[in-house]
């Protein structure tokens, strides 16, 4: 059975046959034709063209018509707005606002199914402007491949609204002090723009950013939003960049390679959180094997008690029997941690099991050594977290801690009703690190990590300072990383390389928006 799903999503991926699938789905629902096979056959017998499907969200004065022109030009896609859906009607002086929330869907909709929007493509600038009406329109079948939520803060809105320029002639909108007209021909053409008092464009923005929570939310998987407080030059890249991926539809199946503290169990635990793929590894796989009754069990534990590092043709076993399992077949998985050197590469090489995207996590060295030197711990959840990479800044130690003659782990509780009202240190030393089996940080026997998001209020943190012995350890691994990079690298010349050295959030979006796109 195991190996018959192995066979259908190599297929699928080799395919494109999610893909293929998803794009019928959507054409159905959004032209649903009376006879759907007929049509299915006839759609699947065009040639396929990634026609554009966005949506431009944003505040009054954010921008998003402009850069909606723009995007429609470059993408030959139709410019569909609120007053452009308006010629639809019979009395358009009512406009849309006035109009219930089924016949503004069903405008839509209906604008939307034309022959021109299904073959080039559409932008849908300003609309939906509610939460209510993003469902409603999703429910009709109107669902977009990319939705851009432009924002500014208020103060440059209003700048924006006062000093707004029309070129009648091309409807090219430009600014008396942010966007200049490219020449003197088309200044004397620009006629200055109406616009709302300061109190109604407040208010106006306002209800606006009450919808913001809600329209993200309904759009989170599609949604990018960008900081429209730049160079207009500089948001149209960035909005054109993000449309121009498309979709990928093939089972993750991601490894993530680089140095000890570069993030890769905190970005795969984020990874597998979002995507619902497999977390797989290595030094978890090894220590839960290693906790079983089992003769396989008896021949690991050694290795893990001692922390000596485990041979690699158990390693390899034990991740070969992971991945084996119908949740990685199905569902993808985010290896760490395996493989570490071009033995392992071979090995792994060997098996069925091969990474569709490859990720280098870069840091230089003496980052890994602070990173991993230095660690905040939870003791209720045991996550290890390193120190200085998007953490909690722990309290100072207290006097008597600076006078200690060796490493100590400095334990911090927070008063409560059952705990002295003055700070207490923990004088046990902090235990000696022999050679790892995993990635740093580490968490205990068959646990998962916790994300650190949920890790303990501030009730108690251990700011664990290792070792000399530890440090020697990192240095080794350091040192093993850097032998192997290179033949590493050379076996995957399509991985893709993320700097480390960043928030943990950006380090996410990086991963993220490789692994979603093509």
């Amino acid at each position: 059975m195991e190996e018959t799903v192995r066979h259908i999503s190599a297929y699928a991926d080799k395919h494109n046959i999610r893909g293929v699938v998803q794009d019928m789905v959507t054409s159905l629902l959004v032209v649903q034709p009376d006879d759907p096979i007929s049509y299915l056959v006839s759609h699947l017998k065009k040639k396929h063209v990634n026609a554009a499907r966005v949506m431009l969200l944003g505040p009054p004065a954010v921008g998003k018509y402009t850069v909606a022109r723009k995007l429609s030009a470059e993408l030959g896609a139709v410019h569909v707005t609120p007053e452009s859906l308006l010629d639809d009607l019979r009395e358009p002086s009512h406009g849309l606002r006035n109009l219930t929330l089924m016949e503004q869907v069903g405008i839509i909709q209906h604008r939307l199914n034309q022959e021109d929007c299904i073959s080039k493509g559409w932008i849908l600038a300003g609309i939906p402007q509610t939460y209510l009406q993003a469902r409603n329109l999703q429910q009709a079948g109107v669902l977009p491949d990319h939705v851009i939520m432009l924002d500014a803060p208020n103060d440059v809105l209003l700048e924006r609204s006062r000093g707004r320029l029309m070129d009648r002639l091309t409807g090219e909108v430009y600014h008396q002090t942010f966007v200049h007209p490219p020449d003197d021909t088309v200044a004397q053409r620009l006629e200055r723009m109406p616009h709302s008092s300061e109190t109604q464009l407040l208010s106006e923005i306002q209800c606006f950013r009450c919808e913001i929570t809600g329209l993200s939310t309904a759009f989170q998987h599609a949604l990018r939003a960008i900081n429209a407080d730049q160079p207009p030059l500089d948001v149209y890249q960035q909005v054109l960049a993000f449309v121009q991926t498309h979709r990928c539809y093939r089972t993750p199946r991601i490894l993530l390679l680089g140095p000890p503290g570069a993030g890769k169990s905190h970005q795969a635990q984020m990874l597998a959180e979002k995507y619902k793929m497999v977390d797989v590894s290595s030094g978890r796989m090894l220590r839960l094997v290693a906790t079983g009754a089992t003769h396989f069990a008896l021949e690991i534990r050694p290795h893990v008690e001692q922390g000596r590092a485990v041979p690699d043709e158990l390693a390899l076993q034990v991740i070969n029997e992971r991945l084996n399992q119908p949740d990685c077949s199905s569902r993808g998985w985010v290896l760490h941690g395996f493989p570490r050197d071009t033995e392992q590469l071979t090995m792994l090489q060997s098996t069925q099991h091969r990474p569709n995207l490859v990720f280098f996590l870069d840091l230089m060295d003496e980052v890994c050594l602070e990173r991993t030197s230095l660690k905040l711990t939870d003791p209720v959840t045991g996550e290890r977290i390193h120190f200085g990479a998007a953490t909690p800044t722990p309290p100072a130690p207290t006097p008597a801690t600076e006078t200690l003659p060796t490493p100590t782990t400095l334990l911090f509780v927070t008063p409560t009703d059952s705990t002295p009202t003055d700070s207490t240190v923990n004088m046990t030393p902090a235990p000696e690190s022999t050679t790892p089996t995993t990635d740093f940080p580490l968490t205990p026997p068959g646990q998962q990590p916790a994300s650190s998001t949920t890790m303990t209020s501030q009730s108690q943190l251990n700011l664990e300072i290792k070792p000399q012995e530890h440090i020697r350890v990192i240095r080794e691994l350091l040192s093993m990383y850097r032998t192997h990079s290179a033949a590493l690298q050379s076996a995957f010349p399509d991985a893709i390389h993320v700097d480390a050295d960043q928030d943990p959030r950006f380090v996410f979006e990086a991963l993220e928006c490789r692994m979603t796109s093509n």
